[in-house]
Protein backbone atom coordinates (compact mmCIF):
# COMPACT_ATOMS: atom_id res chain seq x y z
CA UNK A 1 0.00 0.00 0.00
CA UNK A 2 1.66 3.56 -0.52
CA UNK A 3 2.22 5.59 2.02
CA UNK A 4 -0.56 7.90 1.57
CA UNK A 5 -2.87 5.52 1.97
CA UNK A 6 -1.37 3.64 4.60
CA UNK A 7 -1.35 7.10 6.79
CA UNK A 8 -5.17 7.82 5.53
CA UNK A 9 -5.61 4.18 7.49
CA UNK A 10 -3.89 4.95 10.25
CA UNK A 11 -4.40 8.27 11.59
CA UNK A 12 -6.91 7.23 13.51
CA UNK A 13 -4.45 5.96 16.20
CA UNK A 14 -1.93 8.64 16.38
CA UNK A 15 -2.74 10.41 20.00
CA UNK A 16 -3.41 6.75 21.37
CA UNK A 17 -0.37 5.46 20.32
CA UNK A 18 1.58 9.10 21.22
CA UNK A 19 0.24 8.93 24.36
CA UNK A 20 1.86 5.50 24.79
CA UNK A 21 5.18 6.57 24.10
CA UNK A 22 4.87 9.12 26.54
CA UNK A 23 4.22 7.38 29.23
CA UNK A 24 6.59 4.68 28.60
CA UNK A 25 9.37 6.89 27.33
CA UNK A 26 12.28 4.78 25.61
CA UNK A 27 11.08 2.12 26.41
CA UNK A 28 7.82 1.59 24.52
CA UNK A 29 10.31 2.57 21.18
CA UNK A 30 12.56 -0.48 21.99
CA UNK A 31 9.13 -2.38 22.05
CA UNK A 32 7.62 -1.28 18.56
CA UNK A 33 10.99 -0.73 16.60
CA UNK A 34 11.84 -4.52 14.65
CA UNK A 35 15.23 -3.81 14.98
CA UNK A 36 18.97 -2.03 14.21
CA UNK A 37 22.33 -1.83 13.23
CA UNK A 38 25.39 0.83 14.25
CA UNK A 39 28.26 1.92 12.30
CA UNK A 40 31.43 3.18 13.49
CA UNK A 41 32.21 6.73 12.95
CA UNK A 42 34.39 9.34 13.59
CA UNK A 43 34.27 11.92 16.84
CA UNK A 44 31.07 13.78 16.06
CA UNK A 45 28.89 11.80 18.45
CA UNK A 46 26.21 9.42 17.85
CA UNK A 47 22.79 9.75 15.36
CA UNK A 48 20.40 7.46 15.40
CA UNK A 49 18.65 6.76 11.81
CA UNK A 50 14.79 5.48 12.18
CA UNK A 51 13.54 3.58 9.65
CA UNK A 52 9.96 2.16 8.88
CA UNK A 53 9.22 -1.37 8.27
CA UNK A 54 9.45 -1.35 3.80
CA UNK A 55 12.55 -1.50 1.80
CA UNK A 56 12.33 1.85 0.36
CA UNK A 57 12.55 3.27 3.93
CA UNK A 58 15.14 0.60 5.03
CA UNK A 59 17.34 1.64 1.74
CA UNK A 60 16.68 5.72 2.62
CA UNK A 61 18.18 4.74 5.96
CA UNK A 62 20.95 2.92 5.22
CA UNK A 63 22.35 6.18 2.79
CA UNK A 64 21.50 8.50 5.28
CA UNK A 65 23.42 6.27 7.87
CA UNK A 66 26.49 5.62 5.33
CA UNK A 67 27.03 9.40 4.76
CA UNK A 68 26.32 10.27 8.12
CA UNK A 69 29.46 7.91 9.02
CA UNK A 70 31.31 9.17 6.82
CA UNK A 71 31.21 12.48 7.64
CA UNK A 72 32.35 11.53 11.41
CA UNK A 73 29.01 10.28 13.14
CA UNK A 74 28.25 6.93 15.05
CA UNK A 75 25.34 5.74 13.50
CA UNK A 76 22.66 3.59 14.40
CA UNK A 77 20.06 2.38 12.16
CA UNK A 78 16.69 1.98 14.31
CA UNK A 79 13.84 -0.04 12.53
CA UNK A 80 10.21 1.12 13.83
CA UNK A 81 7.00 0.00 12.42
CA UNK A 82 5.10 2.97 11.17
CA UNK A 83 4.97 6.87 11.37
CA UNK A 84 2.78 6.83 14.36
CA UNK A 85 5.41 5.21 16.36
CA UNK A 86 8.77 6.97 15.13
CA UNK A 87 7.44 10.24 14.58
CA UNK A 88 7.05 11.12 18.46
CA UNK A 89 10.31 9.27 19.24
CA UNK A 90 11.92 11.72 16.48
CA UNK A 91 10.51 15.21 18.57
CA UNK A 92 11.95 12.84 21.79
CA UNK A 93 14.81 13.07 20.79
CA UNK A 94 14.85 8.92 20.57
CA UNK A 95 15.75 9.08 16.72
CA UNK A 96 17.47 12.06 15.15
CA UNK A 97 17.20 11.46 11.63
CA UNK A 98 14.10 9.98 9.44
CA UNK A 99 13.87 9.65 5.48
CA UNK A 100 10.40 11.17 5.12
CA UNK A 101 8.00 12.29 2.10
CA UNK A 102 6.74 15.60 2.01
CA UNK A 103 2.95 15.81 1.67
CA UNK A 104 2.27 12.60 3.64
CA UNK A 105 4.08 14.22 6.78
CA UNK A 106 2.84 17.25 6.20
CA UNK A 107 -0.73 15.68 6.43
CA UNK A 108 0.51 13.78 9.37
CA UNK A 109 1.20 16.79 11.40
CA UNK A 110 -1.82 18.68 10.54
CA UNK A 111 -4.40 16.22 11.94
CA UNK A 112 -1.63 15.89 15.12
CA UNK A 113 -1.93 19.19 15.55
CA UNK A 114 -4.73 20.94 14.06
CA UNK A 115 -7.35 17.51 13.80
CA UNK A 116 -8.24 14.87 11.53
CA UNK A 117 -10.61 17.13 9.81
CA UNK A 118 -8.61 19.98 9.45
CA UNK A 119 -8.01 21.53 6.09
CA UNK A 120 -5.37 19.90 3.66
CA UNK A 121 -2.09 21.18 3.28
CA UNK A 122 -0.64 19.22 1.31
CA UNK A 123 -0.55 19.99 -2.74
CA UNK A 124 1.53 19.09 -5.57
CA UNK A 125 2.99 22.80 -5.25
CA UNK A 126 6.31 20.83 -3.47
CA UNK A 127 7.70 24.03 -2.35
CA UNK A 128 4.57 25.15 -0.62
CA UNK A 129 3.77 21.95 0.68
CA UNK A 130 7.25 21.91 2.19
CA UNK A 131 6.96 25.53 3.82
CA UNK A 132 3.73 24.29 5.54
CA UNK A 133 5.58 21.14 6.68
CA UNK A 134 7.83 23.18 7.80
CA UNK A 135 5.23 25.51 9.73
CA UNK A 136 4.06 22.34 11.82
CA UNK A 137 7.12 20.69 12.48
CA UNK A 138 9.04 23.79 13.92
CA UNK A 139 7.16 24.30 17.15
CA UNK A 140 7.27 20.01 17.37
CA UNK A 141 11.10 20.23 17.70
CA UNK A 142 11.39 19.40 13.94
CA UNK A 143 13.69 20.66 11.63
CA UNK A 144 13.06 19.80 7.73
CA UNK A 145 15.99 19.90 5.30
CA UNK A 146 15.32 20.31 1.58
CA UNK A 147 13.43 18.22 -0.45
CA UNK A 148 15.02 16.60 -3.55
CA UNK A 149 13.83 15.48 -7.27
CA UNK A 150 12.99 12.07 -6.14
CA UNK A 151 9.30 11.71 -5.33
CA UNK A 152 7.49 8.46 -4.10
CA UNK A 153 3.58 9.05 -4.72
CA UNK A 154 0.77 7.40 -6.33
CA UNK A 155 1.02 6.75 -9.66
CA UNK A 156 -1.45 4.80 -12.78
CA UNK A 157 -0.24 2.50 -15.48
CA UNK A 158 -0.81 0.76 -18.44
CA UNK A 159 0.37 -1.91 -20.54
CA UNK A 160 2.92 -0.54 -22.97
CA UNK A 161 1.02 -2.09 -26.16
CA UNK A 162 -2.17 -0.39 -24.90
CA UNK A 163 -0.31 2.88 -24.54
CA UNK A 164 0.92 2.82 -28.14
CA UNK A 165 -2.43 1.55 -29.23
CA UNK A 166 -4.09 4.63 -28.15
CA UNK A 167 -1.22 7.27 -28.43
CA UNK A 168 -1.34 7.41 -24.31
CA UNK A 169 1.53 8.82 -22.54
CA UNK A 170 -0.54 11.40 -20.09
CA UNK A 171 -3.87 10.80 -17.58
CA UNK A 172 -5.23 13.86 -19.62
CA UNK A 173 -4.28 11.60 -22.83
CA UNK A 174 -6.68 9.12 -21.12
CA UNK A 175 -9.48 11.28 -20.37
CA UNK A 176 -9.53 12.90 -23.79
CA UNK A 177 -9.87 9.29 -25.57
CA UNK A 178 -12.76 8.34 -23.53
CA UNK A 179 -11.91 4.83 -23.04
CA UNK A 180 -13.84 3.03 -20.56
CA UNK A 181 -11.53 1.17 -17.85
CA UNK A 182 -11.46 -1.10 -15.52
CA UNK A 183 -8.75 -0.21 -12.17
CA UNK A 184 -6.81 -2.34 -10.44
CA UNK A 185 -6.32 -0.79 -7.07
CA UNK A 186 -7.09 -1.16 -3.18
CA UNK A 187 -10.85 -1.21 -2.41
CA UNK A 188 -10.57 2.44 -0.62
CA UNK A 189 -9.96 4.06 -4.44
CA UNK A 190 -13.39 3.73 -5.14
CA UNK A 191 -13.25 6.45 -2.40
CA UNK A 192 -10.11 8.07 -2.13
CA UNK A 193 -9.98 12.14 -4.15
CA UNK A 194 -6.32 11.10 -5.10
CA UNK A 195 -7.83 8.00 -7.00
CA UNK A 196 -10.77 6.90 -9.01
CA UNK A 197 -13.18 9.55 -7.71
CA UNK A 198 -9.81 11.89 -8.61
CA UNK A 199 -9.42 10.17 -11.67
CA UNK A 200 -13.01 11.06 -12.94
CA UNK A 201 -12.91 14.56 -11.54
CA UNK A 202 -9.41 16.00 -12.70
CA UNK A 203 -8.86 14.15 -16.07
CA UNK A 204 -12.65 12.64 -17.09
CA UNK A 205 -11.28 9.44 -17.16
CA UNK A 206 -14.02 6.80 -17.38
CA UNK A 207 -13.40 4.31 -14.64
CA UNK A 208 -15.95 1.83 -14.80
CA UNK A 209 -15.42 -0.38 -11.37
CA UNK A 210 -12.51 -0.84 -9.53
CA UNK A 211 -11.15 -4.42 -9.30
CA UNK A 212 -10.07 -4.69 -5.48
CA UNK A 213 -6.67 -6.60 -5.67
CA UNK A 214 -4.26 -3.67 -3.74
CA UNK A 215 -1.86 -0.98 -4.69
CA UNK A 216 0.50 -2.18 -7.19
CA UNK A 217 0.28 -5.95 -5.92
CA UNK A 218 1.48 -8.72 -8.06
CA UNK A 219 -2.36 -9.55 -8.90
CA UNK A 220 -3.02 -5.86 -9.48
CA UNK A 221 -0.50 -6.07 -12.01
CA UNK A 222 -1.39 -8.97 -13.69
CA UNK A 223 -4.57 -8.42 -14.21
CA UNK A 224 -3.35 -5.58 -16.50
CA UNK A 225 -0.96 -7.56 -18.05
CA UNK A 226 -3.94 -9.94 -19.40
CA UNK A 227 -5.94 -7.21 -20.05
CA UNK A 228 -8.77 -8.00 -17.70
CA UNK A 229 -8.19 -4.56 -15.77
CA UNK A 230 -6.79 -1.57 -18.24
CA UNK A 231 -5.33 0.42 -15.73
CA UNK A 232 -3.51 -0.40 -12.21
CA UNK A 233 -2.81 2.03 -9.39
CA UNK A 234 0.75 1.43 -7.95
CA UNK A 235 3.81 4.41 -7.13
CA UNK A 236 6.50 6.18 -8.94
CA UNK A 237 9.51 4.29 -7.16
CA UNK A 238 7.47 0.41 -8.53
CA UNK A 239 10.57 -1.40 -9.55
CA UNK A 240 8.72 -4.19 -11.14
CA UNK A 241 6.78 -2.10 -13.81
CA UNK A 242 8.76 -3.63 -16.68
CA UNK A 243 8.43 -6.82 -15.79
CA UNK A 244 4.82 -6.59 -16.66
CA UNK A 245 5.53 -4.47 -19.58
CA UNK A 246 3.42 -1.91 -17.71
CA UNK A 247 3.99 2.01 -17.92
CA UNK A 248 3.05 5.08 -16.21
CA UNK A 249 1.02 7.90 -17.55
CA UNK A 250 2.08 11.18 -16.24
CA UNK A 251 0.05 12.55 -14.17
CA UNK A 252 0.18 15.88 -15.93
CA UNK A 253 -2.29 18.02 -13.88
CA UNK A 254 -0.91 17.03 -10.41
CA UNK A 255 -3.56 15.01 -8.65
CA UNK A 256 -1.31 13.33 -6.54
CA UNK A 257 0.39 15.23 -3.64
CA UNK A 258 4.07 16.43 -3.47
CA UNK A 259 5.58 13.11 -2.00
CA UNK A 260 9.04 14.13 -2.55
CA UNK A 261 11.88 12.51 -0.19
CA UNK A 262 13.56 14.90 2.47
CA UNK A 263 15.32 14.44 5.76
CA UNK A 264 13.53 15.49 8.67
CA UNK A 265 15.94 15.87 12.01
CA UNK A 266 15.28 16.39 15.75
CA UNK A 267 16.28 19.99 15.68
CA UNK A 268 18.36 19.97 18.92
CA UNK A 269 20.19 16.71 18.36
CA UNK A 270 20.73 17.02 14.60
CA UNK A 271 20.03 19.86 13.27
CA UNK A 272 23.67 21.59 12.77
CA UNK A 273 25.05 22.07 9.72
CA UNK A 274 27.09 19.13 9.21
CA UNK A 275 23.80 16.89 9.27
CA UNK A 276 22.22 18.82 6.74
CA UNK A 277 25.35 18.89 4.01
CA UNK A 278 26.20 15.48 4.84
CA UNK A 279 22.45 14.37 3.90
CA UNK A 280 22.15 17.07 1.54
CA UNK A 281 24.50 15.72 -0.53
CA UNK A 282 22.25 12.55 -1.45
CA UNK A 283 19.09 14.89 -1.79
CA UNK A 284 21.05 16.65 -4.58
CA UNK A 285 21.75 13.56 -6.69
CA UNK A 286 18.95 10.93 -6.21
CA UNK A 287 15.89 10.65 -8.89
CA UNK A 288 13.13 8.38 -8.71
CA UNK A 289 14.51 5.92 -11.16
CA UNK A 290 17.12 5.51 -8.69
CA UNK A 291 15.03 4.76 -6.10
CA UNK A 292 13.29 2.55 -8.21
CA UNK A 293 16.51 0.71 -9.02
CA UNK A 294 17.39 0.93 -5.66
CA UNK A 295 14.27 -0.96 -4.56
CA UNK A 296 14.57 -3.14 -7.22
CA UNK A 297 17.94 -4.33 -6.31
CA UNK A 298 16.76 -5.24 -2.88
CA UNK A 299 12.95 -6.60 -3.75
CA UNK A 300 13.88 -8.37 -7.19
CA UNK A 301 17.78 -9.07 -7.02
CA UNK A 302 17.54 -10.33 -3.12
CA UNK A 303 20.72 -7.89 -2.58
CA UNK A 304 21.57 -6.91 1.24
CA UNK A 305 19.97 -2.55 1.66
CA UNK A 306 23.68 -2.01 2.94
CA UNK A 307 25.25 -3.34 -0.21
CA UNK A 308 22.72 -1.56 -2.12
CA UNK A 309 23.38 1.54 -0.34
CA UNK A 310 27.11 1.60 -0.58
CA UNK A 311 27.42 0.72 -4.34
CA UNK A 312 24.87 3.67 -4.99
CA UNK A 313 27.11 6.17 -3.21
CA UNK A 314 30.16 5.16 -4.49
CA UNK A 315 29.38 5.28 -8.25
CA UNK A 316 27.96 8.87 -7.19
CA UNK A 317 31.16 9.91 -5.63
CA UNK A 318 29.38 10.95 -2.26
CA UNK A 319 31.73 8.88 0.05
CA UNK A 320 35.02 10.28 0.95
CA UNK A 321 36.32 6.55 1.76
Amino acid sequence: MSKALRTATALAAVAVLSAGLAACGGDSLEKSGGGGSSQAGGGKGSLTVGSAGFTESTVLAQLYSQLLTDAGYKTTIKTVDNRELYEPALEKGQIDVVPEYAATLAEFLNAKVNGKDAAPVASSDVDATVTALTELAGPLGLKVLPAGEAVDQNAFAVTKEFAEKNDLKTLSDLGKSKIKVKLAAGEECSIRPFCSPGLKKIYGIDVTSVDAKGVGTVQAKQAVKDGTDQLVLTTTTDATLDQFGLVLLEDDKGLQNADNLLPVVNAKEAGGADVAAALDKLTQVLTTADLAGLNKQVDSERKKPEDVAADYLKSKGLLKG
